[in-house]
C-alpha cells in the first residue's frame, strides 16, 4: 500500500511540474519577444483623459477583471465591464476618452461583437489581447497584443491555463509600465490601499498623531502639582515643556521617579529631561515604533520647523493601526 501510495504522490507530484513548466516556457517566450504593439498599448493608455474598461467573457473575464483592479491600484483608473451586462445597456459607462482593453483568446467571442462595435463607431481606442493575429478582434482593434500560441498545460489541452497565464502576466506588465512611466511612487499607493497590513507599512506619524487640546503641554515655570493633574487628564503618562509653542523638554513617570524628593516643591523646568527624543509628522509610522522600541519609551512628541510642537504619537497608536 505504502509503494502505490509513493507511486501517486510522485506521479501527481508530476503533473505540477509538469503545468508548470509548459505555463513557465510559454512566460519565456512572451518575454523574449514582448508583444510588438506593448509600447503602443501603453502610450495610448497614458494619453486617455478617461479610464481602462477591460472586458472579457468566461476565463478571460475573470483575468480582465484582476487585470483592471491591478490598474485601479497603480494610479491607472479602470474598470470592469462584463460582456453581457454591456449589451443590456451598460455600454452607457463607456464613454469617449476611455479605453477598452478587450480579452478573448480565440479572438472569435461572440460576447464581445457589441462593446467591439461601439468602440469602432464612437471612436473609442480598443487594445486587443488575443492568440490569434488575424481574428475579428485583433483586426478590428486599434492594437493588437497576440499572446504566444503555445499549448493550453491541460492534458487535453482544452482548458484555459497556459492562456490565461499569459493574459494575466501581460496585465501586470501593462500595469508596471504606467506605474514606471507616470513615477508612481510608495506613496501615492498608500493612498489606494489605506486598509490592512499592507496600508499600515506606509502611514505616517501625521496619520495618527494626537493635535491640539489633546496634547500635554505645561510652561517651564508650572508646578509639578498643576503638571501631574494635566498628565493624569490626558492619560499618556508624560507632558511636554513648552514656551510660545516650542518645545523645551518633557516629563515621564521615570521623571517623576528620579525626583520623587521633594517633587511637589519644583517647577516643571527643573524636572523635565532636555532635548527629548522627538518624531516628525512625515516619518513613517514604523520607524517612529521603531525609535520607541530601541530606547523603550511608549510615546513621542511631534515637532516640525524650530522645534515647535504639533502633536504626540503613542505606542497604542502604532498597534492599533497595525504596525507591529
Amino acid at each position: 500500500m505504502t509503494g502505490t501510495a509513493d507511486k501517486d504522490h510522485d506521479r501527481i507530484r508530476g503533473v505540477a511540474a509538469r503545468v508548470l513548466r509548459a505555463e513557465a516556457e510559454a512566460l519565456a517566450a512572451m518575454a523574449d519577444c514582448p508583444p510588438e504593439g506593448f509600447a503602443r498599448a501603453t502610450r495610448m493608455i497614458l494619453a486617455a483623459k478617461g479610464r481602462v474598461v477591460t472586458s472579457g467573457m468566461g476565463k478571460s473575464g475573470h483575468i480582465a477583471r484582476k487585470i483592471a483592479a491591478t490598474l485601479a491600484s497603480t494610479g491607472t483608473p479602470a474598470l470592469f465591464l462584463h460582456p453581457g451586462e454591456a449589451s443590456h445597456g451598460d455600454l452607457g459607462m463607456v464613454t469617449a476618452g476611455d479605453v477598452c482593453i478587450l480579452l478573448s483568446n480565440s479572438g472569435e467571442t461572440r460576447e464581445l461583437s457589441d462593446l467591439i462595435q461601439y468602440t469602432r463607431r464612437f471612436g473609442i481606442p480598443m487594445i486587443a489581447i488575443t492568440r490569434v493575429a488575424d481574428s475579428t478582434l485583433a483586426r478590428q482593434a486599434d492594437v493588437a497584443l497576440i499572446l504566444p500560441d503555445m499549448p493550453e498545460a491541460c492534458a487535453i489541452g482544452m482548458a484555459p491555463t497556459t492562456s490565461t497565464t499569459c493574459t494575466l502576466a501581460l496585465g501586470d506588465a501593462l500595469a508596471v509600465a504606467l506605474m514606471e512611466e507616470r513615477g508612481f511612487k510608495a506613496d501615492a499607493f498608500h493612498v489606494f490601499h489605506p486598509g490592512g497590513k499592507l496600508g499600515a507599512q506606509f502611514l505616517r506619524v501625521r496619520d495618527v498623531m494626537h493635535t491640539g487640546d489633546a496634547l500635554p503641554q505645561v510652561t517651564p515655570a508650572t508646578g509639578m502639582g498643576e503638571t501631574l493633574i494635566e498628565m493624569s487628564a490626558k492619560g499618556f503618562g508624560i507632558a511636554a515643556v513648552t514656551e510660545n509653542g516650542t518645545l523645551l523638554g518633557v516629563i515621564t513617570d521615570g521623571d517623576l521617579r528620579r525626583n520623587l524628593d521633594g517633587l511637589m516643591g519644583r517647577t516643571a523646568a527643573e524636572v523635565a529631561t532636555r532635548s527629548p527624543r522627538t518624531a516628525a509628522p512625515d516619518m513613517l509610522l514604523s520607524e517612529a515604533l521603531g525609535l520607541m522600541n530601541r530606547h523603550k519609551i511608549g510615546a513621542l512628541f511631534v515637532v516640525e520647523g524650530e522645534n515647535r510642537l504639533c502633536g504626540l504619537v503613542h505606542i497604542h497608536d502604532c498597534l492599533r493601526a497595525g504596525v507591529a
